[in-house]
């Protein structure tokens, strides 16, 4: 039951107690404040959301400056880019390094131009025949002199010196050795600015580090550098001179897997102190071959260009005879023609005697077979020829055993000046 009565009724026909206008009133309020409640209670929730994003947003504006951010900016801007390529310069220096710049500018490039005939219009004109190379090993006034192969001057008409700057020097033969493929050549010294030093062959040890200097394949590779070590000592490597097929000679060398090829002969083979120690010469050049190398003592190199500074050559003892190897020989003549014993298989065949020579002298005569000298054995002509040359000396009397006809004889030959027959 409601305290209101026609609750529907308007006011005015109606009189209230004061009481029920209490209750009305308190009732109106309730009604009210229960609307209101629910209208605040959403947007609350909206406007608390809304709050916390401005205040999100305005602590991201006081944190972050204008200016980092652009920094922010140009770095995303950036990331996208090919990043940017960076370089540093380090210089190295080494001991080989070093040695290669104490040394390197007295290796020469070496230039042998040679008259030829042209077949079609009858004359001769000068060519390069080839290069090689060379090294300045001393400076005496006005004069450098270079010491190289014979080989890289052998039948020249005029010889070129380039030296490291580029510089092109007319040079002057003073002398060469076929023996043992040297020969040095002379410029005019106001160009050069290093000189080579000479350093002992002997005390090299197997496994040690040189470096070979010079110009493989010619002068567009001048000055070329390559390592490696001491392979072995006292090597013996027979070689043809006259090119005739025949061994003539055996070279004592160094062994070097250095990369020495065509060009570099004449060149400097040098410890890691940059000291002079082989005269590089000669490569094994098969296909199967590799880092084989080899160069010419330097205790070998001085007494033979020394001679060849004062005489322009090097004067050796002779006998005055032509040699074949006995094992050259058919098995045929050796028994029928020169009645060799069975149990003589080697020695050396002489096939000519030079009149008024030392061997003529002494007796000797053709198809007469040398077995002994002083008494060594002598088993081919290499044996004969180094016997004279390495030990003994102009004047010297040496002591011969032969076979002729089956018989063993003694005879005394007195050495001369080869360069004399």
């Amino acid at each position: 039951m409601s305290f209101y009565q026609n609750n529907n009724d308007s006011d005015k026909d109606f009189s209230y107690s004061p009481l029920q206008e209490q209750l009305k009133h308190e009732e109106e309020e309730k009604k009210n404040r229960h609307h209101h409640k629910k209208g605040k209670s959403a947007f609350g929730y909206f406007f608390s959301g809304f709050l916390g994003v401005v205040v999100g947003a305005l602590l991201v504006w006081f944190l972050v400056s204008p200016s980092e951010g652009e920094e922010i900016s140009t770095s995303i801007k950036n990331s996208s880019e090919s990043p940017k390529i960076t370089q540093t310069a380090t210089e190295v220096t080494t001991d080989v390094t070093q040695a290669v710049e104490k040394v390197s500018k007295a290796v020469v490039g070496i230039t042998n131009i040679q008259e030829v005939s042209n077949f079609w219009t009858r004359q001769s004109q000068e060519t390069e025949a080839g290069s090689g190379s060379g090294v300045i090993y001393k400076v005496d006034g006005n004069k450098a002199y270079i010491v190289t192969n014979n080989h890289v001057v052998e039948n020249a008409k005029q010889l070129e010196v380039t030296l490291a700057d580029g510089t092109k020097e007319k040079a002057e033969l003073v002398g060469s050795d076929i023996w043992t493929d040297l020969a040095v050549v002379t410029i005019p010294s106001k160009n050069v600015e290093a000189v080579a030093q000479f350093g002992d062959s002997d005390v090299l040890k197997q496994g040690e580090t040189v470096i070979a200097i010079g110009n493989p394949l010619g002068l567009d590779f001048y000055g070329s550098v390559t390592t490696g070590v001491i392979s072995g000592k006292d090597r013996s490597v027979p070689v043809d001179l006259n090119g005739d097929g025949y061994e003539d000679w055996e070279t004592e060398v160094l062994q070097t897997d250095a990369a020495i090829n065509p060009g570099n002969s004449g060149g400097a083979l040098v410890n890691i102190a940059g000291e002079l120690v082989g005269i590089n010469s000669m490569k094994i050049a098969e296909s199967a071959v590799e880092g084989l190398g080899f160069a010419i003592p330097i205790n070998t190199v001085i007494p033979i260009i020394e001679e060849l500074e004062k005489n322009g050559e090097v004067k050796r003892p002779t006998m005055g005879i032509g040699l074949l190897d006995l094992t050259e020989v058919p098995a045929f003549y050796q028994k029928e023609t020169l009645r060799l014993p069975d149990n003589v298989t080697t020695g050396v065949v002489v096939t000519e005697v030079v009149p008024g020579s030392p061997a003529d002298s002494a007796g000797i005569e053709k198809y007469d077979v040398i077995v002994e000298m002083d008494g060594k054995p002598i088993e081919n002509a290499i044996d004969l020829r180094q016997h004279l040359y390495n030990e003994t000396k102009i004047g010297d009397t040496v002591k011969v055993k032969i076979y002729r006809q089956g018989k063993t004889m003694e005879l005394q030959v007195k050495l001369t000046d080869g360069t004399k027959l």
